[in-house]
């Protein structure tokens, strides 16, 4: 998995997929800042999921964006998608990874140094950490810290995704702390001074 420093923005979907949306995501990685992108949708039948994973994957494809699938294994599969982001009560990443193979497979370790040493003892491709500020996209059981990432960066070389709350005036300090991508959710798609396309372009 290459990183690309200025490709630092890891994009989480919006909860509900609006008509706008697919314009809105292809003006987003016209700005050739997004590495990643997860399609999160909770509330979606499998179906449905199927019908808009397809168009986004096609999008994706097209700017060379990883397209990842939030929690399913079997969707992922379904679509052939990059890869899957697994929470800690999802299948475990050795049982991922043999439904689905060499693809991305990155795992949320809270604010846990043992989760971390777990996810890459089972050969995660990359370790999620957060909320490092409050959210407005999901509750917050778990706040992890600068010292969170130090400590992580100790252990291993893998990639590192901050996650919770970030917007355009914390961002930097994550950055400076060795995350290597950021995922941003709230800050593009609810954001009520700016547009997804204007929001995103704070991030420089």
């Amino acid at each position: 998995m290459r990183i690309n420093k200025k490709k630092f923005i890891y994009l989480i979907s919006p909860l509900r997929i609006k008509k706008t949306f697919y314009s809105d995501l292809i003006k987003i990685f016209k700005t050739n800042k997004v590495s990643f992108f997860q399609l999160r949708l909770k509330k979606e039948s499998f179906k449905k999921k199927l019908i808009i994973g397809k168009k986004i994957k096609k999008i994706c494809k097209n700017f060379n964006v990883n397209f990842l699938i939030n929690d399913d294994i079997f969707l992922t599969k379904k679509l052939n998608a990059d890869g899957c982001h697994l929470g800690q009560k999802d299948m475990n990443v050795l049982n991922a990874r043999k439904l689905i193979g060499n693809k991305i497979i990155g795992v949320t370790c809270h604010n846990s140094i043992k989760l971390a040493r777990i996810a890459i003892r089972n050969k995660a491709d990359y370790l999620a950490f957060g909320a490092f500020n409050l959210s407005k996209t999901k509750k917050v059981k778990y706040r992890a810290s600068v010292n969170t990432l130090k400590k992580a960066r100790k252990i291993t070389n893998k990639p590192i995704v901050a996650i919770g709350g970030i917007d355009s005036s914390n961002y930097e300090k994550l950055l400076l702390n060795k995350a290597n991508f950021l995922a941003i959710s709230g800050y593009i798609w609810k954001n009520k001074k700016n547009k997804p396309i204007e929001a995103i372009k704070k991030f420089k």
